[in-house]
């Protein structure tokens, strides 16, 4: 199971970490801490030293009722910082977190990788259109709504099979653009209940049905730390946990603030095969 980015050819057979690098001032665990150049490089450098295959940034907070940003500011904000990141590590293979085809575009053209899209295509129309022209991985995640409605939107008739039959629907319109490699992101927290969030993680081997690549982001999230009744800043150690079983039960990307962390649970499971 492999993806093309940028003519390197990925292998997931081997899970790979994707570390979280938030630009925004507003996002539920880190904020505002990548404000200046010098925080940005460092923690790049941090995040690829231990172990980062992709470096995701975004620069719209996607936490529930988030503030509204427009496209010309969202596109303002993560461009410089594309620049600024492979002018120091021109190697990396940056994953884009937009919805917005334009968005999307300003930063293909400026050498990122991958486009990781909460709302797979519902949100932008112009998205796949976008995605097949330069031919890059696309992450599609499940959302209802948007970050400003999602929390209300949590109805399903039967939560697994609703997803797989959203996904379903979206490979084939993936496929249907010549989009070649698409990974797939049940998207925890968004517009699902703090239940319906761990029934999906039970049941995270009926997305293998889908035959390509699974994303777990449960990085931190309201899941671990509500049920654990800490906070997101505690929340490392359960982090962690989910993180260890979503390997076993066959993610082959984690998305993740805590690189390290991730990348040793990687590790010591490969051992254990």
């Amino acid at each position: 199971m492999t993806i093309n980015c940028k003519g390197n050819l990925i292998d997931l057979s081997s899970p790979k970490v994707m570390g979280v690098l938030n630009i925004t001032p507003n996002s539920f665990f880190d904020g505002g801490k990548y404000k200046e150049e010098t925080a940005i490089l460092t923690q790049i450098e941090k995040m690829l030293q231990a172990g980062a295959t992709f470096i995701d940034v975004g620069a719209y907070s996607s936490k529930p009722n988030a503030e509204f940003v427009t496209e010309q500011e969202e596109i303002d904000r993560i461009v410089p910082v594309i620049e600024l990141i492979l002018k120091y590590f021109p190697d990396t293979l940056l994953s884009i977190d937009t919805f917005r085809s334009a968005v999307a575009k300003a930063t293909l053209d400026r050498g990122a990788a991958l486009i990781n899209d909460i709302s797979a295509g519902s949100l932008d129309a112009a998205m796949f259109e976008v995605v097949a022209k330069y031919q890059v991985p696309y992450i599609m995640m499940h959302m209802r709504g948007n970050p400003q409605t999602m929390q209300t939107l949590t109805n399903y008739d039967n939560v697994v099979k609703d997803l797989l039959s959203y996904f379903s629907e979206k490979i084939a319109l993936a496929r249907s653009f010549g989009i070649n490699d698409l990974i797939v992101d049940p998207g925890f927290g968004f517009a699902k209940t703090l239940v319906q969030n761990f029934e999906i993680f039970q049941k995270l081997e009926h997305f293998h049905i889908l035959e390509l690549p699974l994303l777990v982001g449960i990085s931190r999230k309201s899941m671990i730390y509500k049920t654990l009744e800490t906070t997101a800043q505690e929340a490392l150690n359960g982090t962690t946990i989910l993180n260890t079983v979503a390997l076993t039960k066959g993610a082959k990307i984690l998305r993740v603030h805590d690189v390290k962390e991730a990348k040793e649970c990687v590790t010591l499971l490969q051992n254990l095969k």
